[in-house]
C-alpha cells in the first residue's frame, strides 16, 4: 500500500465520517450543529482535493481508489443518520433519506458481488454530481440545525405574545429573532430541495449501475 498525501487525506475523510455522529454525543446543541457542520465542511473539502491531487501529482493508487467511495458513502450515510435522527421525522425529510441509504447500501452490494468485474464500471459525472448535491444538501440542513437551536436559545423564558410581537414588528427585535426565523426556514427549505435533488440524481445513477452490471450478473459469466 502506498501512503501519499492524497490517500491521507482520504483516510481523514474516512475517520471524520463517524466524527460527525460523534459531536452529538459530548457537545450540547446548537455546538454539537456547528461541530458537525465544520467537520463535514473540511472532511467535504478533502473530496475534492485528494482527488486533484491525485491526479496533478500522478499518485493514483488501488488503495485510494478503494478508499475513496467508501469515505464518501461513510460521509453522506452517518450524516443522513444523524439529521434524520434529530430532526422531527418528516416524510419529507426521510424519503429522499431513504432513496439515498437505500442505493448506497444496494450498490455497495452490487459491486462486492462483481468483484474485479466492478472496477471496469466506471464512475460518471453524473455520479459526481450526485455527491456533491447530496453532501452540500447535508450541510445545509446542518447549518438549519444551528439557526433552529440559536432561536431557541433567544425565545427561552419568552411566552407566545412576545415571540408574536417581536416577530410582527411590534416590539424591538433585540435578539435577532427575525433573521435567526428566516435563516432556520430558507435552510431548511433550501436543504429539503437539494435533497431531493440529490435522491433523484442518486436514484437514476444507481439505475444505470444496475443496467451496467446486467451483463456480469448473466448465467454462466
Amino acid at each position: 500500500m502506498k501512503w501519499n498525501l492524497p490517500n491521507i487525506l482520504t483516510l481523514l475523510r474516512l475517520t471524520a465520517a463517524p466524527g460527525v455522529a460523534v459531536m452529538f454525543l459530548y457537545f450540547t446543541r446548537p455546538y454539537a450543529d456547528w461541530f458537525a457542520l465544520v467537520l463535514f465542511l473540511l472532511a467535504a473539502l478533502t473530496d475534492w482535493f485528494d482527488g486533484y491531487l491525485a491526479r496533478a501529482w500522478k499518485q493514483e493508487t488501488k488503495l485510494g481508489a478503494m478508499l475513496d467511495p467508501i469515505a464518501d458513502k461513510a460521509m453522506v450515510v452517518i450524516a443522513l443518520m444523524v439529521i434524520v435522527g434529530f430532526s422531527s421525522w418528516s416524510p419529507w425529510l426521510v424519503l429522499p433519506a431513504t432513496v439515498i441509504l437505500f442505493r448506497e447500501v444496494f450498490v455497495s452490494g452490487l459491486r462486492e458481488y462483481l468483484g474485479d468485474v466492478a472496477g471496469t464500471l466506471k464512475v460518471t459525472k453524473l455520479a459526481k454530481w450526485k455527491t456533491s448535491f447530496q453532501m452540500t444538501a447535508i450541510a445545509v440542513l446542518f447549518s438549519q440545525g444551528v439557526f433552529e437551536h440559536y432561536l431557541g436559545m433567544s425565545v427561552f423564558g419568552m411566552d407566545e405574545r412576545m415571540i408574536s410581537a417581536i416577530l410582527n414588528g411590534d416590539e424591538e427585535d433585540l435578539l435577532g429573532l427575525r433573521w435567526k426565523l428566516l435563516g432556520m426556514e430558507w435552510a431548511g427549505l433550501a436543504g429539503l430541495w437539494l435533497l431531493w435533488i440529490a435522491a433523484g440524481l442518486t436514484a437514476i445513477t444507481g439505475l444505470d449501475y444496475l443496467t451496467k452490471a446486467l451483463p456480469h450478473l448473466k448465467e454462466g459469466k
